[in-house]
């Protein structure tokens, strides 16, 4: 219990530490070059800076959680600590979980942040306040399919949950069959509720002489029950920064839509799973550090550890891009990297899972 508040405590210090100092450089450099772009507000200049905090948080937490374990290693290697720890009949898989425990709660806490759309689409609010002066914009020119229906909205509001110049068509057997006409609609009670919108039916069958096209207007058409804007805003706009919610609601309203799902399903897989490779790559590195400055070059070995961290970082960052890109299968460029260095943690725990006397100082 005393090794593990102790290490417990440094670890938490210094992956602190390491992650105020990685955002603050992040933040500080994004600042200097887009300071002029900026707009003239002090409050949306606040917002902005928060907002890339929030951003660099979410890049960075997990490389600070690696680079705080190697830390706390190295401090434990050059004061003796380790030493003594494996001494007094502690071995390394004792030592080893606090690491492990208090990433996975970190872990734990930063996936939940990501159901809050000021954290997971921080970065997106930041741009929009260097572009736009505002951190919300409208999306233009919204075309989409939903139940046998085209839907068009000049211009979508998400956070006013409304709509201007909308257009339904409505498709039977591949024909036209209505068109739909308003000035806009709005979300209320899970479906877009279209005020005063006129009608205009084709005749089911078109003749010389015959019925031509009739026009009504109706006081109010609901439709597209559950599609919140959030969702329209996200799905159709080709954006990748789902809260987990919004990810969620996404993926069982569109399944049956014959729509394809699948940048919606790598978001999920970055958000649960990508983070995990945290404590697996802390219990494979943790394993080839020495317990003394006599049996290897600590600096030389915190210099390749961090290096190796990076590369690991760099590929799982690039396959992400790539799954979201559609340019492989998500399956493939997220959860097969994650379960990878998964089960070679696991074999690296169970390896070094020995009775205590295998691991002392003899």
């Amino acid at each position: 219990m005393l090794a593990f508040r102790y290490v417990a405590f440094h670890y938490i210090k210094y992956s602190i530490i390491i992650l105020a100092a990685l955002s603050a450089f992040m933040v500080g450099f994004d600042y200097m070059e887009n300071s002029e772009h900026l707009p003239h507000s002090a409050n949306l200049v606040l917002i902005y800076l928060v907002y890339k905090i929030f951003y660099a948080i979410d890049m960075l937490l997990p490389l600070s959680l690696v680079f705080g374990m190697i830390t706390t290693k190295v401090m434990l290697i050059r004061s003796n600590a380790l030493v003594a720890f494996y001494a007094i009949g502690y071995s390394k898989n004792d030592v080893l979980k606090p690491f492990v425990l208090v990433s996975l709660s970190i872990i734990t806490i930063y996936i939940a942040f990501h159901s809050t759309a000021a954290f997971a689409r921080a970065n997106e609010f930041a741009t929009n306040i260097a572009k736009n002066a505002s951190y919300l914009r409208p999306s233009s020119n919204l075309f989409f399919t939903y139940e046998n229906k085209y839907i068009f909205f000049g211009k979508l509001f998400p956070l006013q949950q409304r709509a201007t110049d909308v257009r339904v068509f409505e498709i039977k057997e591949s024909n036209l069959k209505e068109l739909y006409v308003a000035k806009s609609a709005y979300y209320q009670d899970e479906y877009w509720h279209v005020p005063k919108a006129h009608v205009m039916r084709k005749p089911e069958t078109i003749a010389f002489g015959g019925e031509g096209i009739t026009i009504e207007e109706r006081e109010t058409l609901s439709i597209l029950k559950g599609f919140k804007p959030k969702i329209l805003d996200q799905v159709y706009e080709g954006k990748v920064n789902y809260t987990i919610i919004d990810a969620i609601d996404a993926l069982f309203l569109l399944t049956d839509q014959n729509i394809n799902i699948d940048r919606i399903k790598s978001a999920l897989y970055k958000t649960f799973l990508n983070p995990l490779f945290v404590p697996s790559l802390i219990i494979i590195i943790f394993f080839f550090v020495p317990i003394s400055q006599r049996f290897l070059n600590v600096t030389l070995f915190s210099f390749v550890a961090i290096l190796a961290t990076l590369m690991t970082w760099a590929v799982l960052f690039i396959l992400t891009e790539l799954s979201f890109n559609k340019a492989i299968p998500s399956e493939v460029g997220i959860v097969t990297p994650v379960l990878v260095l998964f089960f070679g943690a696991i074999w690296q725990w169970v390896r070094h899972s020995s009775p205590k006397k295998s691991e002392t100082l003899s």
